[in-house]
């Protein structure tokens, strides 16, 4: 069969010319190949010999056994006459850096082909190069064939290399070199438009930035006039110069800025789409921040891919490509009989009919949003446009918010000289800070500009914390930065819309998470958090004004520190420990508190998986922090030598905002974990948010949680997502017991400071364990409990000290055990809970 087969195909040949077409695998070549096909016998070489319905034979350009066995089999099955050659396959990427398989393939397999071909005859060698070779030139005028060879970045160069082997070693072999402009048609289209539409698309930021002349223009072809161009050469080759090259494109190319108007008005309905010119420095650095980090910028249009401009191409952007095609029109007989902006509309049109089909035929890697309403059956569309009709009510309803900041950044600029300020550098920071606020606040009335309230919000962060850096030598400086800042970040972020949520995220999905009872980022599972973070915040700001020598002594009840005049917590907080730091640390712990505040309060009852990494911001100020803090006050009697009451109770506050914190994070690590498994990129997921599985409990969510008796609020607030068991209650007792035997039993030495130690750790411990979701922590209380049966006897206890810690340590042995009742549902974290 395959014999006959064979024998028909060489009958065949003898009444059609040989056509041979490297690459005939690809989109360009399988296409020009079934053009041919009636009229010609089309032979293809590529690596991957797939199915086709003309015949192919597998060949590797990069290999002179691959080249010459190929051309041995087309010898065999088709003899020695060839009317054309088509090169077409060669090596592309758009990183714009060096690729071995450029030279290996673009050039060296240019010139293993040629060489391979010398034994035959061959009526034309045909190679597809592209108009890139050439300089570009400035608008207004045209390159033709004599323009200088000049190319711009890696892969032109290679052509343009290709093009010097067939020169020198076309030997007796006519050529023609076609250089080609961008492709597109009615569906696809070169990656720097693509790119383009996907920007204005998805209003990407960067799609109001331009670094380059805004007049400049790309010449384009459509697929179908390209393949006249090659139709044309293969049929008229008998007629053409021997040895010649052509530009082949449209002549009159649309500029970026008539791109620019062109795409955002097909898209968005916007008659002009306002584009800003930058310097190209500052392009090219924000290209290499985005290639080396490949972060997703915060805009209300979730952006979610890695980023495709890159250094390279800003130096492009200047770059202006209109033909003079009088060569093809004289020789070919060829005109583009499509014109680019006749056809942008059908692109347009076939992206929003399609909005996933769409990007996968234009190639471009498809934002995190549409992968997302893809997945879940959503309208991609219906979901962008009603994300961004509500975005845009909320920002005009919250327009007060950047007025109000524009009102701070006045104050910042003139409170230095109105407020007398005693340090120069303050004094600075805060008007260079005014200044700043002023211009991002301003730019922020734009609901486009989204990004620029967390700029603004970086700034208040600054004023808040630039107090400690400078030390303000006055309470006043010291009070109009922690308030000026805390007000910043508050109507920078807090305001609606939250800035940086991704469409589908905003628009879809449940509020409680699956397999829950409640939502853990519900407002009343915040407050407890947020009210403890004042009370540290007032407590912190007291310690840091002494620090900060704004008042001569601080009040304590208890503890009336060694033997000087200053009481424990002035001891406390005058120590080598304190000093160690270089800003003060009660100030440092006031920063923290504010910031605990702002993040407990932005978002709404589902930023568990809108906010992803806002939660998890929120955690690491509680979760670490708090064991820090815990920390300084196990040190206090064990290298101090007295305790801070004042300390203690910020401490207190800190620690019990952990078990609150936790089921929060319990439930973002839960979606994030999804997310991963239905294929989602987690570090979108985590920066923009995302849908989620449907929670039957979702109903609930709905409900305004404050439609409720006082009482019951107050109880769900204390209650939501902790219990207090018995015996953790008892086991918190025993450690504050503990923490004090010095007192109690007389305890000394180092036997004191182990129970302190033990005693603070059993505290911690326990208090973490009132968490539902942390419950199986109580079990390293037994570890604790085990350690003080030992340590009375390793560091020589007497009378009632024995007796206190065997009774303490028999106590939690005890108590550890007991799980306590239970009484919410964690999805599978329920599972983990013993």
């Amino acid at each position: 069969m395959e014999s006959a087969a064979l024998e028909e195909t060489v009958m065949g040949a003898k009444s059609k010319p040989v056509i041979v077409i490297t690459g005939a695998s690809g989109d360009i070549g399988s296409t020009l190949g079934s053009l041919l096909e009636p009229d010609y016998t089309v032979v293809g070489l590529d690596r991957a010999a797939s199915r086709s319905q003309f015949e192919l034979i597998e060949t590797d350009l990069g290999s002179d056994e691959s080249v010459e066995a190929a051309l041995q089999t087309l010898h065999e099955r088709h003899g020695t006459h060839i009317a054309s050659v088509v090169h077409l396959a060669a090596y592309f990427d758009f990183t714009g850096e060096e690729n071995p398989l450029y030279r290996q393939v673009n050039v060296e397999g240019t010139r293993r082909l040629l060489r391979a071909l010398q034994r035959f005859e061959v009526e034309q060698f045909l190679y597809s190069s592209t108009m890139l070779v050439h300089r570009s030139v400035k608008p207004g005028e045209r390159i033709d064939e004599a323009a200088p060879i000049e190319p711009g970045w890696a892969y032109p160069q290679s052509k343009a290399d290709a093009e010097q082997v067939i020169r020198e070693g076309h030997g007796k072999i006519p050529y023609l070199i076609l250089r080609l402009a961008g492709l597109y048609d009615e569906r696809t289209c070169v990656p720097t438009l693509a790119n383009q539409i996907a920007r204005i698309y998805e209003r990407d930021l960067q799609s109001r930035f331009y670094p380059g002349a805004k007049d400049a223009g790309q010449a384009f072809i459509h697929r179908e006039d390209m393949m006249r161009a090659f139709r044309a050469a293969i049929d008229r080759r008998e007629r053409l110069p021997r040895n010649t090259a052509m530009l082949v494109g449209e002549s009159d190319p649309m500029s970026f800025d008539e791109l620019q108007d062109a795409l955002g008005c097909l898209i968005h309905g916007e008659q002009a789409w306002r584009t800003v010119t930058i310097p190209p420095a500052l392009a090219k650095a924000g290209a290499w921040i985005q290639e080396k980090a490949e972060p997703i910028v915060p805009d209300p249009i979730d952006q979610g891919k890695p980023p495709f401009v890159r250094p390279f191409m800003v130096d492009m952007a200047q770059d202006h490509y209109a033909l003079d095609i009088s060569r093809a029109r004289e020789y070919l007989g060829w005109t583009p009989q499509h014109n680019l902006r006749r056809t942008l509309p059908k692109i347009i049109a076939a992206l929003k009919q399609d909005p996933g089909g769409g990007y996968e035929a234009i190639r471009v890697t498809m934002p995190g949003w549409l992968r997302s309403a893809d997945a879940a059956g959503e309208d991609p569309e219906a979901i962008r446009r009603e994300h961004e009709d509500g975005y845009l009510r909320a920002h005009r309803r919250n327009l007060w918010a950047p007025f109000l900041n524009i009102g701070l950044a006045t104050w910042l600029i003139t409170a230095p000289p109105l407020l007398n300020y005693g340090s120069v550098a303050l004094a600075w920071s805060d008007f260079v800070s005014g200044v700043a606020l002023l211009l991002f606040s301003a730019i922020s009335l734009h609901w486009r500009a989204g990004w620029s309230r967390w700029v603004c919000a970086l700034i208040g962060s600054w004023v808040l914390f630039a107090p400690l850096i400078f030390w303000a030598p006055t309470p006043v400086e010291y009070l109009n930065g922690t308030l000026v800042g805390m007000l910043v970040i508050g109507f920078s972020v807090l305001a609606r819309p939250t800035p940086g949520v991704s469409p589908v995220a905003t628009q879809s999905g449940p509020t409680i998470p699956p397999g829950w009872d409640y939502s853990p980022s519900a407002w009343l599972q915040r407050l407890p958090m947020i009210a403890l973070a004042f009370i540290g915040l007032y407590v912190s700001r007291y310690l840091a004004a002494y620090q900060l020598g704004h008042i001569d002594t601080v009040w304590d009840p208890f503890f009336a520190g060694g033997p000087d005049p200053r009481n424990g917590t002035e001891e406390i907080i005058t120590s080598s420990v304190s000093k160690a730091w270089p800003v003060s640390d009660a100030g440092l712990g006031a920063v923290t508190y504010a910031l605990e505040i702002l993040t407990g309060i932005i978002g709404s009852a589902r930023r568990w998986r809108t906010m992803p990494w806002l939660v998890m911001l929120f955690g690491l100020m509680i979760v670490p922090l708090g064991l820090v803090s815990l920390i300084f006050i196990i040190i206090q009697p064990i290298l101090i030598g007295t305790w801070c009451f004042l300390c203690l109770l910020a401490a207190a506050a800190m620690l019990l905002q952990i078990p609150y914190s936790l089921d929060e994070l319990v439930a973002t690590g839960q979606f994030l974990r999804r997310r991963k498994r239905a294929g989602q990129s987690l570090l979108r997921v985590f920066l923009v948010g995302d849908t989620d599985e449907r929670s039957a409990q979702d109903a609930m969510g709905k409900l305004d949680e404050f439609a409720r008796p006082f009482p019951e609020l107050a109880r769900d607030a204390l209650s939501g997502g902790v219990s207090v068991p018995f015996n953790l209650l008892l086991c918190i007792g025993i450690g504050v017991w503990l923490m004090f035997t010095r007192l109690t039993v007389g305890a000394q030495g180092t036997m004191a400071n182990a129970d302190h130690l033990i005693g603070a750790l059993v505290i911690t411990v326990s208090v973490i364990a009132l968490a539902e979701v942390a419950r199986p922590v109580r079990l390293i209380n037994i570890a604790f409990g085990l350690a003080l049966l030992i340590t009375p006897f390793v560091f020589d206890a007497q009378g009632a000290g024995v007796v206190s810690s065997i009774v303490c340590g028999l106590a939690l042995l005890a108590l550890s055990v007991r799980r306590g009742a239970v009484h919410s549902h964690y999805g599978r974290w329920s599972e983990a809970i013993v």
